[in-house]
C-alpha cells in the first residue's frame, strides 16, 4: 500500500513554454480515504491543479515537479488504468453525459474497457441501488434535471470503481437542493466506500462539514495552507478578510462574537453547520445578554422601498419548445422595475433560464405578451459565458460592440480595471478561470449601456471577494442609475445581500414575489443558514450582519 493516495513535490505549472508559473512549490500528500477540500481566490489554480491528476483533462501548458496517485505517475498509466484509478467529475453536468439514456451511460465505461458483460450487469445493477436511481433507470438523459445528471455523472465515475475522485465544482450549476442532495451522496461515496475525495467548491457552507484536510491555494499561485479546518478558519478570519465570506454563516458568526468579545466559549472547535450553529447562538445569547440589555430580540419589520416604474412585463406568457413538447411556461405574469434588483429561484429545470430568454426577445412566446418601454434596451447574459468571446485576446472581445455600444479602448480599459481584469487584457479569454470569465462577460455586456440587466448564474464560478464586487456593481447599477437589474442565481446568500425583490419559480409559473428579507424569512428550504440558525432565536435574522445588529455589534470588518 502506498503512503499517500494523491501526491505532489515541488509542482509547478506555466501556460506555454515561455510562461509565467501559475502555480509553483506546489507539495502536499493525502491519504488514503481522506476528504480534502481545495479552494482559493478565482484565477488562483484550483482548476489547473486538479487537471494534472488526470492527464486527459490537464491543460497545456509545461509543468516541472512530481505528480503521483497511488505511489504512480498519472502521465504514466495506460488508458485502462487512469479510467479505474482516478474519477473526475466536472462543473457542467451537460459535458460529461455521452449517452442517450441512463442505463447506457453508467454501462459505457466499463464497455469501452472491455469488460465482460455478466461483470458489468451488476456493477451497473448494484451501483444504479447504491445512488437510488433505479426509478429514471430506462429515461433519456436529455430529460433529467441538472440534479440528477450531475447524480449520474457521479454514478457513472463510480461504476469504474476509483480508488481517488476529483471533483471541479460539481454543484456550481444546482439549485439549492439538488446541491445538498449531491454532497449527502458524495459524503457516503467517501465515508462508506473509502474512496479518497479531492473536491473544490465556493459552497463550503455543504462541503466543510464533510472535510478532514483543506488546501488553500494563495492569490501568487504558492499552497498557502494545508491542515485541518479549524486552522484554516483561523487563517481567514485574520489573514484574508476578502474571503472571509466564503466560511459558512455559523463559523463567522463564532468569529463574529469571539473577536467582539463575548465569545461563550466551552466548544472545542469552530461550528460549521446549522445544528452545531443553532447550539453555539444559543450559549452566545445567554453570554450576551448576562453582559448587556442591548440586544434586540428580532429585528424591525422589513421596510419596503417605493417601487419604480415597470419597464418590462411578461402577461400570461406561455411558452414550449415544441408542439409535442409540455409547457416550459405556463401562464406567467412578472413585472421588473426600474431602479431595482430582482431575483428568480427555484429548482433546475424550472423554467428560469426560458423566462429571461423570453423577457429579452429571444424566445417568443406561444400565449400571452412581453411588454416593454419605448427604446428599451435589453442585454441578456446567459449560463455559458463563453459563448460571448470570440477574439483571441480579452481586451480585443470586449471592443467587438464598440461601434454598437459608442465607447472606445479606454472605456473598456477602465471597464477591465472595474473587474480586476486589467492584468488580463491580453489573455485569450478561453484561458481565464470561470470565475474571471463570468466578470469578463459581465463587462463585455455593460459597455452597452443596457437598461435592463438579464443575468443568468451570474456568480457561477465566483470566489467571495468576487461575489461582493458583482453584487455592489449590480446595487449601484439599479440605486445610481436607476437599471432594472433581474438575476437567475443559486446563490441564496447572494440574493440576501443584493436583491430587492424574490421571486420563486414553481410548477412553470411565478408562486410567489415579496421583499428578499421577508421571502428568506418565510421559507424553510429556500433560506439561508443565517436565518435557520436564528430562527427562534433572533427573529427577522437573514444574513449575519442581521444577527450582528440585533447584538449591537458591528461587523464591518468581518464579513469580507
Amino acid at each position: 500500500m502506498t503512503e499517500h493516495a494523491v501526491e505532489m513535490r515541488d509542482y509547478a505549472f506555466a501556460y506555454g513554454p515561455a510562461g509565467a508559473d501559475v502555480l509553483h512549490g506546489i507539495t502536499f500528500g493525502l491519504e488514503s480515504g481522506s476528504f480534502a477540500v481545495l479552494c482559493g481566490a478565482s484565477g488562483s489554480g484550483k482548476s489547473t491543479l486538479l487537471r494534472a491528476l488526470k492527464p486527459e483533462l490537464a491543460v497545456a501548458g509545461s509543468s516541472r515537479g512530481t505528480v503521483r496517485v497511488l505511489g504512480d505517475d498519472p502521465y504514466l498509466l495506460s488508458p485502462v488504468e487512469s479510467a479505474t484509478r482516478v474519477g473526475f467529475v466536472m462543473q457542467d453536468p451537460e459535458n460529461q453525459i455521452v449517452t442517450d439514456t441512463v442505463w447506457h451511460e453508467l454501462a459505457f465505461g466499463l464497455e469501452s474497457i472491455g469488460m465482460d458483460t455478466q461483470t458489468m450487469r451488476r456493477r451497473v445493477a448494484e451501483t444504479a441501488h447504491f445512488f437510488g436511481i433505479g426509478g429514471w433507470f430506462d429515461r433519456r438523459t436529455a430529460d433529467l434535471s441538472g440534479g440528477q445528471k450531475q447524480l449520474l455523472n457521479l454514478a457513472a465515475i463510480m461504476v469504474m470503481q476509483p480508488d481517488v475522485l476529483v471533483l471541479d465544482e460539481p454543484t456550481s450549476q444546482l439549485d439549492p437542493i439538488a446541491a445538498k442532495g449531491f454532497f449527502d451522496v458524495l459524503e457516503r461515496v467517501n465515508a462508506e466506500l473509502g474512496i479518497t475525495v479531492l473536491i473544490t467548491e465556493h459552497r463550503l457552507e455543504e462541503v466543510l462539514p464533510f472535510a478532514d484536510r483543506v488546501l488553500f491555494l494563495g492569490r501568487d499561485g504558492t499552497l498557502a495552507y494545508d491542515g485541518d479546518c479549524d486552522g484554516f478558519v483561523r487563517m481567514l478570519g485574520t489573514d484574508d478578510k476578502g474571503l472571509y465570506a466564503a466560511l459558512p454563516a455559523a463559523t463567522r458568526m463564532s468569529l463574529l462574537l469571539e473577536r467582539s468579545g463575548t465569545d461563550p466559549g466551552g466548544h472545542d472547535s469552530y461550528p460549521v453547520t446549522v445544528r452545531e450553529g443553532r447550539s453555539y447562538l444559543a450559549s452566545a445569547l445567554a453570554t450576551v445578554r448576562a453582559q448587556s440589555e442591548q440586544v434586540a430580540e428580532s429585528l424591525p419589520a422589513e421596510r419596503a422601498l417605493p417601487l419604480g416604474d415597470v419597464i418590462l412585463r411578461a402577461k400570461d406568457v406561455w411558452f414550449r419548445y415544441a408542439r409535442a413538447m409540455p409547457f416550459v411556461l405556463r401562464g406567467v405574469d412578472f413585472d421588473l422595475y426600474a431602479g431595482r434588483v430582482a431575483a428568480l429561484v427555484g429548482g433546475n429545470g424550472s423554467g428560469k433560464s426560458t423566462l429571461l430568454a423570453a423577457l429579452a426577445g429571444i424566445r417568443q412566446p406561444e400565449r400571452g405578451r412581453i411588454v416593454k418601454a419605448r427604446n428599451l434596451r435589453v442585454a441578456l447574459m446567459t449560463q455559458n459565458p463563453k459563448a460571448l468571446f470570440v477574439r483571441d485576446r480579452l481586451v480585443d472581445d470586449l471592443l467587438e460592440w464598440s461601434d454598437l455600444g459608442d465607447y472606445s479602448l479606454s472605456d473598456v480599459n477602465n471597464m477591465l480595471e472595474r473587474f480586476g481584469l486589467g492584468q488580463l487584457r491580453a489573455r485569450h479569454p478561453y484561458d481565464l478561470s470561470g470565475g474571471e470569465t463570468q466578470k469578463a462577460a459581465l463587462a463585455k455586456i455593460l459597455l452597452l449601456e443596457p437598461d435592463v440587466l438579464l443575468l443568468d448564474e451570474p456568480t457561477k464560478g465566483l470566489d467571495a471577494p468576487a461575489k461582493a464586487q458583482v453584487g455592489a456593481i449590480l446595487t449601484d447599477l439599479a440605486l445610481r442609475e436607476g437599471k432594472a437589474v433581474l438575476l437567475t442565481t443559486h446563490d441564496l446568500e447572494f440574493v440576501s445581500e443584493v436583491a430587492h425583490t424574490c421571486s420563486m419559480l414553481f410548477g412553470h409559473e411565478v408562486t410567489c414575489t415579496q421583499g428578499a428579507h421577508g421571502f428568506f424569512l418565510d421559507n424553510l428550504f429556500y433560506s439561508t443558514p443565517t436565518a435557520r440558525i436564528a430562527r427562534g432565536m433572533l427573529d427577522g435574522c437573514v444574513t449575519t450582519t442581521d444577527v450582528a445588529v440585533s447584538l449591537g455589534l458591528s461587523e464591518g470588518t468581518y464579513d469580507g
